[in-house]
């Protein structure tokens, strides 16, 4: 029987990447997206497109109750207006309210596990390199603390919540194609093709918790998702 996943943020620069990699490994994947424009592209990855606003919380139960996965995948952002104060603090309102809403359609729907977008730029100040296990920085304030914020809501909701197996990808900074930024930034940075792939390798794999996914660097440790999911920062799609 085929496996369907039900990706949300399937038009963003990981997400479809991340739908064509569920594709070609003969997943049935349904990705949505806001805006319906761009369901041409989500066709072109091989997803199913869903028009849907994850803030609509009725609709998105609707749908999610329809397809009925056995998986989500949250690869949400709005960062579409860039890095100001009132993009992030909308991110951060896509990784609290959104979350939420994300996961009472996924339990709504019966779906099992639900893998989820983080970042790897939140711990506190310790010890280098840094292991899923060390302390966030939730004491941090102005634009830091909005983001921070928004990541603790995700996490303890994807990590906590009832009848649903949670994974949580702490991403470095992106880079590469869709990105805007060609070379890898200031560490822990990855590329969008090897976040895609942690993303599959996390459906793959009978695993939880939390995954820190970067390349190489001293910042933080990425031992665990090369251990566990057998991780590589080296991966491409090939063209």
């Amino acid at each position: 029987m085929t496996t369907t996943v039900f990706l949300a943020g399937a038009s963003g620069v990981v997400g479809i990447r991340a739908a064509r990699l569920l594709h070609d490994a003969g997943y049935a994947v349904y990705g949505t997206t806001r805006s319906a424009s761009r369901s041409d592209l989500l066709r072109r990855a091989g997803a199913i497109p869903v028009v849907v606003d994850v803030f609509d919380r009725d609709a998105l139960t609707s749908e999610m109750m329809s397809i009925r996965p056995s998986l989500v995948m949250h690869q949400l952002t709005d960062l579409s207006r860039g890095f100001d104060l009132d993009a992030i603090t909308a991110n951060a309102r896509i990784r609290s309210e959104g979350t939420r809403n994300l996961i009472a359609a996924a339990r709504a729907s019966g779906a099992e596990r639900l893998i989820a977008q983080s970042i790897a730029w939140v711990y506190a100040d310790g010890p280098l390199p840094h292991t899923e296990l060390d302390r966030l920085d939730v004491d941090a304030e102005g634009a830091r603390a909005i983001s921070i914020g928004g990541v603790v809501a995700l996490e303890e909701q994807v990590l906590k919540s009832p009848s649903l197996e949670g994974v949580v990808l702490r991403y470095g900074r992106f880079y590469g194609p869709g990105t805007g930024v060609d070379g890898a930034p200031n560490a822990p940075a990855v590329h969008v093709d090897a976040a895609a792939h942690a993303a599959l390798l996390a459906v793959q794999h009978a695993v939880s918790g939390i995954f820190n996914i970067a390349d190489d660097n001293s910042v933080v440790s990425t031992e665990k998702a090369r251990s566990l999911l057998g991780w590589s920062p080296s991966f491409r799609v090939l063209a």
